[in-house]
């Protein structure tokens, strides 16, 4: 190639043997990059007059370009782990030049369809979103896709909608969670879990029930109770412990839940480890403030923030097809502690 030749980020990238990503990362100063990778690919584009086609980007998306907004909606706000994802999507957003407007449904279906109607009103550029607990209509999902807004699921995905999303292997931590409850001795754990309509739950759910037939162990339906919240979980736990054929484990689908049998446990005299394990999923902050810690599965909320705005913003920019569907899986971990044996 001469220099008289037009280049693009794609022809940087190829040189480089780095992503297109990466060279808009590095055109833009993002930290992310090393200063010397940013040096070399910016002095690489001015010796090859390389310039952002300007005109042609304003063509292409003349509604959306003057923005440089993306929408992003969670269930809920004061939650650790969707706050983690919140910083993990800033800072990817900061980093390539896009601001981020935050919109919280509240886990309330009509309140998320009045959201998706004001990002578009609003011009943003694309969507993050993890949908409602009841969200069970897909439509104002997939108008925003009918009309070329980039739209990326996060945690809770909707599988009514062919859309990119970003998860956890839900499966794989769940399983490795009740693995490690049955191999320190558990032999009947109860399971509190979401709504089996979400997708998260179903992973989690099946995580749980392999794990127990691997071990060849009783798939008890009576323990397995819809309880995702701490305050359902101190309602609920009562009865079951006091039943003559209480559980020795709880696997909770997540910290707050875990939360609330670990409080009930202690408040109904029941040693913990040693009566009841306990474990949860999340590895928020309140998991290392109760006593004794928490066991729990660790879900990298920042790297799935990171990864669904990485996903939108290569859409927006063109750098990776509107109509491919990408679908990441952020890896969890098992972290042990002093609610299990």
């Amino acid at each position: 190639m001469t220099n008289l030749e037009p280049i693009t980020m794609k022809d940087i990238a190829k040189e480089f043997g780095v992503s297109v990503a990466t060279v808009s990362r590095a055109l833009n100063n993002s930290s992310r990059i090393s200063a010397e990778r940013r040096e070399a690919i910016q002095a690489y584009a001015r010796e090859h007059n390389f310039y952002p086609n300007v005109i042609g980007e304003q063509l292409r998306h003349a509604r959306v370009k003057s923005t440089r907004m993306l929408g992003v909606i969670l269930p809920q706000l004061p939650h650790y782990y969707f706050s983690t994802i919140l910083a993990g999507i800033e800072e990817e957003a900061y980093t390539r030049g896009y601001q981020v407007v935050i919109a919280t449904s509240n886990e309330q279906y009509e309140r998320e369809v009045k959201i998706c109607d004001a990002f578009y009103r609003n011009k943003v550029c694309g969507v993050i979103v993890s949908q409602a607990k009841n969200t069970l209509v897909y439509d104002h999902f997939q108008r925003l896709i009918d009309n070329n807004i980039p739209l990326v699921f996060y945690d809770r995905i909707c599988t009514g909608v062919n859309a990119s999303r970003v998860v956890v292997d839900d499966y794989m931590g769940a399983f490795a969670a009740v693995s490690h409850l049955v191999e320190t001795g558990c032999r009947r754990i109860a399971y509190y879990g979401s709504p089996l309509t979400l997708e998260i739950s179903k992973n989690r759910y099946n995580g749980y029930k392999d794990a127990l037939l691997k071990q060849k162990m009783e798939l008890a339906p009576e323990i397995v109770t819809i309880c995702d919240n701490r305050s359902d979980a101190e309602v609920i736990t009562p009865k079951i412990l006091l039943d003559k054929n209480r559980p020795d484990a709880f696997f909770c689908v997540n910290d707050d839940t875990a939360i609330g049998v670990l409080y009930t446990a202690k408040r109904m005299g029941f040693r913990v480890p040693e009566d009841i394990s306990i474990c949860g999923f999340t590895n928020g902050e309140r998991a290392i403030a109760c006593d004794p810690m928490l066991t729990t599965v660790e879900q990298r909320g920042k790297r799935v923030g990171e990864e669904a705005a990485n996903i939108l913003i290569n859409k927006v920019e063109r750098l990776s097809p509107l109509e491919q569907v990408e679908k990441r899986v952020v890896r969890t971990k098992l972290i042990i502690r002093g609610t299990t044996r």
